[in-house]
């Protein structure tokens, strides 16, 4: 979680005409200054990461990288200083090819010098774009440089492009080789500051989220870019729904926006504890997509097991979240009432169910009991925690065993997703419990609600007067048809 400068002020490098928002040690330093101070950094947002145009155009006789010296006249060392001095981290960026995207020196064939320099200069974390290289290449360079990184003794986030530059090609990527060398990866296009562009990510995530959650885990992040919110291209209902689906799809969470500028209606989405905590959920699992918007009358719903969890005998449940994403364009709320079985919540116990955005608590609810809502059109989301009753009494976040158990279940060995997967109706639920089901089985739940049934319509006939045999059903059968 953090802060990237890409989305929001891209290349500017005119200080003169644009001393406020140019590239430069001054904006970055008046970021990290609002992130620690205006409850960022204590909801969770720790990194302020650099991303290109930050150097010269030429290395030094030692072909070590400089700092522009007009735009960062202490240098880098000098700013991640400052950084740390607020309890931050500091991050920066770098490409793989001869050049980065927009044309300074890259570190093809500087490897280890450059990786060595970020570390002496206290860097926390290393995006590493993919430009200017052959991404036949990327699987041999990128883990040449994971080495590199290991080799200096500081820990620093390992930011990839190596997938993205791949699926463009359209080449066949190599996922697990991906998720033991990087610590979070992009794989799509670049986020720009629109709605289509959010949609046109999530419904990639969609596509290949099979592939993608297969490799996903704790230390290893599918990133789907950079939240947007609070900038000039989405509605507050669109800014929620980045938030909330980016949270489903355990996304890292950076902001690219202008933190001086920030409305208290955005700052409020960005800080909602509710959702950073499904985003940061211990169990590590990214949720996924459930029902499609074309199978849910223009409303798509989407799911994320989290903890606590909770072994019984052989079959391990969780709690959820779960977001339902209106793409409904016609003007009105749209009234989406379902039972929570409709959404794989199926344990006899029940749920305890709290709206993440409105903050209303829903009570003990059971899979036959239906969660009313409305959702905005036009990219209005309902989020919703569904905390499992039984698991409550002894939740306790660091339990490893039935995280480890339940992750496991959830994940399925790597795979490669080629075209749109299949979607079943959400009752035809999955064997494997891939995160497509509630855990465990529904038969002992509906052999319970038949046997109840029986009871019921043996206590009604008995108190009619008839007693069993094929005499009394007739005379029972003739009254209810009068």
């Amino acid at each position: 979680m953090g802060w990237l400068a890409w989305e929001r002020f891209r290349c500017n490098i005119d200080c003169k005409a644009d001393p406020e928002n140019c590239i430069s040690e001054n904006l970055f330093m008046t970021m990290a200054k609002r992130l620690a101070e205006d409850g960022f950094k204590n909801a969770g947002y720790e990194y302020i990461i650099i991303d290109d145009c930050w150097m010269t155009t030429q290395r030094d006789s030692n072909g070590i990288l400089q700092a522009d010296p007009e735009r960062f006249p202490h240098g880098i060392k000098y700013l991640a200083d400052y950084v740390h001095s607020l309890g931050l981290k500091m991050g920066i960026y770098q490409d793989i090819g001869t050049k980065t995207c927009i044309g300074y020196p890259g570190s093809q064939g500087y490897e280890k010098i450059d990786v060595d320099t970020f570390a002496s200069w206290d860097i926390d974390y290393l995006k590493l774009d993919g430009c200017f290289m052959d991404p036949k290449e990327f699987d041999t360079a990128y883990p040449a440089v994971t080495k590199h990184l290991n080799k200096t003794g500081r820990p620093i986030v390992y930011s990839c492009s190596w997938p993205a530059y791949q699926v463009e090609r359209k080449m066949t990527v190599n996922w697990a080789a991906i998720r033991d060398n990087c610590n979070l990866w992009r794989n799509y296009g670049d986020i720009q500051d629109s709605y289509d562009s959010i949609t046109d990510i999530i419904n990639w995530y969609a596509i290949n989220q099979d592939a993608l959650i297969s490799a996903a885990g704790p230390g290893a992040w599918n990133d789907p870019d950079m939240l947007i919110i609070g900038n000039f291209g989405l509605s507050i209902g669109q800014c929620q729904s980045q938030m909330a689906l980016w949270a489903i799809m355990a996304a890292p969470l950076m902001m690219s926006n202008d933190l001086r500028n920030l409305r208290p209606e955005f700052k409020e989405i960005l800080l909602n504890r509710d959702i950073i905590e499904v985003d940061q959920d211990t169990l590590g699992i990214q949720g996924r997509q459930i029902l499609p918007a074309n199978q849910g009358q223009g409303v798509e719903v989407w799911r994320r097991p989290i903890m606590p969890v909770m072994q019984i005998a052989n079959e391990t449940w969780a709690s959820f979240a779960v977001v339902c994403w209106n793409r409904r364009v016609d003007g009105m709320p749209f009234a989406f009432p379902r039972q929570l079985g409709f959404y794989g919540l199926t344990h006899p116990g029940g749920y305890y169910i709290k709206e993440l955005f409105t903050k209303k608590e829903y009570g003990l609810m059971k899979a036959d009991d239906v969660l009313t809502m409305q959702v905005n059109p036009a990219g209005g989301v309902f989020m919703f925690k569904a905390t499992l009753a039984i698991a409550l009494k002894d939740f306790d976040p660091h339990k490893a065993k039935e995280s480890d158990l339940l992750r496991k279940r959830f994940k399925p060995a790597v795979q490669e997703v080629k075209r749109r997967p299949k979607y079943a109706k959400h009752r035809a639920l999955p064997e494997n419990f891939d995160g497509a089901d509630g855990g465990g089985s529904d038969g002992s739940f509906f052999a319970l609600k038949f046997l109840a049934v029986i009871v019921v319509l043996a206590i009604v006939v008995r108190l009619a007067g008839f007693r069993f045999g094929p005499a009394s059903l007739l005379r029972l059968s003739r009254r209810l048809l009068k």
